[in-house]
């Protein structure tokens, strides 16, 4: 039958005659649904919530709350749950009400069972695309917030905003990795905010940042008097993380000794703490970076292979910045906005040679450096004509024009696509406005579109 294919079998079943809702019950089950029932319709309005994955089968005349007084409570839950309504007293105009109210059917008795089956059926089916549509909406939502936290559009971060989002309500430990200024953090922060761990706290340690002799206190925490200078009990990052994320930063450069503790931690979810003798129960979610290969790092003895796999369930790698170019206008204009508000100074939009000046870098400080750049350029009080030039022949590992590594051509093509995509953007997908603006025939545009795999609609 229709009902073995659906995902959705679930179904309130309320009818005060005890005879008839035990023979309903049975044929709904014999189909292969899941049958809850109850005797009055209070108790079943009740057990009702939003998203309710569902129908809702009931008796029209009952004593206490009518089927019609139910259908009013559970609408006011939520309005597209099917409410099926059955009455033995039926007649043209209580269909025609119960319909108007928000009833998605209505029999009256004697029905066949057949007949229940077919509409129930059908309701299951409405029910299962509306809750597809709530879930995709949801995820809409999810990936527009996404997209304000991890600016760029190109083929790298689409990928990895795709991952944050079908990784964050899971438990699977996430090892980043990425070079440095790369935004890895912020991927970390993403995993927890957009994720069943958002609630707790989000506890980021930066493991080079330890000094050795400190990381087991600064880890685990001490009672007083554990070592000299331990005044009073500390609590650690991985016990202060309890309930939410802990966030393990450059975790390469842990002592050897720790990986052993750490690899114990998160085996039997307890850490004991310096100078204590009763371990304490710890429950986070563990997100590692690195900007180094921890296989290498492997091979040469300096990481334990143990940890390796148990913090490495799923890998994420952030892209360079030169391996997304296309992003990086739109970055420039986002830290730069900032910038303006931050020192309340004007933001002038950079022009075309500006703009391929920035195409032009290899970016090895990544995200971070163009962020810097992005401020300077703010705070900066040469012209605007040659501010961006002047900015860039001073920042360390910068050139002033495109050299080693960067051709013309790719300039070029870099260039070009941020313009048509960014006029496109603009106009909305009005391609005769973009080619006013960017005096090219259509022909050539559409060609340029093509090669450079632009959609319109995009």
């Amino acid at each position: 039958m229709g009902a073995e294919t659906q995902t959705i079998k679930n179904l309130f079943l309320i009818d005060d005659e005890e005879a008839m809702r035990v023979a309903t019950r049975q044929w709904l089950e014999l189909s292969g649904w899941v049958v809850v029932d109850f005797a009055a319709a209070g108790e079943a309005v009740a057990a009702v919530a939003p998203d309710f994955d569902g129908v809702i089968i009931s008796d029209v005349k009952m004593s206490g709350m009518d089927g019609l007084a139910l259908l009013d409570d559970v609408r006011r839950i939520d309005r597209e749950i099917p409410v099926i309504l059955i009455t033995g007293h039926g007649d043209v105009p209580m269909a025609v009400d119960a319909l108007k109210r928000g009833a998605y059917d209505f029999l009256e008795k004697p029905f066949a069972p057949e007949r229940l089956i077919e509409v129930v059926d059908r309701a299951l089916d409405k029910r299962r695309l509306v809750l597809q549509n709530r879930d995709l909406k949801r995820l809409l939502d999810q990936k527009s917030g996404l997209d304000a936290r991890l600016i760029g559009r190109s083929s790298p971060m689409s990928a990895i905003k795709d991952e944050i989002l079908n990784l964050a309500g899971t438990r699977a430990s996430v090892l980043i990795s990425g070079e440095t200024g790369t935004g890895k953090e912020v991927v970390a922060k993403c995993l927890h905010d957009f994720g069943g761990w958002k609630e707790g706290p989000f506890v980021a340690v930066n493991c080079a940042a330890i000094p050795e002799n400190m990381v087991e206190s600064e880890l685990f925490g001490h009672e007083a008097g554990a070592f000299t200078g331990a005044v009073g009990r500390r609590i650690g990052h991985l016990e202060h993380a309890n309930g939410g994320t802990l966030f393990l930063d450059e975790i390469g450069s842990m002592p050897l000794e720790m990986q052993s503790k750490l690899l114990r931690a998160l085996e039997n979810r307890e850490i004991t703490r310096l100078g204590a003798s009763m371990p304490v129960p710890v429950d986070f979610r563990l997100v590692s970076a690195a900007n180094e290969d921890l296989n290498k790092a492997v091979s040469e003895g300096r990481f334990r292979e143990d940890l390796f796999y148990r913090i490495n369930t799923v890998e994420l790698t952030v892209a360079p910045l030169r391996e997304r170019r296309e992003d990086i206008p739109l970055l420039f204009q986002a830290f730069a906005s900032q910038a303006a508000e931050t020192y309340d100074r004007e933001f002038v939009q950079p022009d075309a040679t500006a703009t391929a000046l920035l195409l032009a870098q290899d970016w090895p400080g990544n995200v971070r450096q163009l962020k810097n750049i992005a401020e300077r350029y703010v705070l900066s009080s040469a012209e605007p004509a040659d501010r961006m030039s002047r900015i860039l022949n001073g920042h360390p590992g910068m050139r002033e024009e495109g050299g080693d590594g960067t051709s013309l051509a790719d300039q070029v093509r870099h260039f070009e696509r941020h313009l048509i995509k960014d006029a496109l953007k603009r106009y909305g997908g009005n391609v005769k406005a973009v080619m006013e603006e960017l005096d090219i025939p259509r022909r050539t545009l559409n060609e340029k579109m093509v090669k450079y795999g632009i959609a319109r609609l995009d």
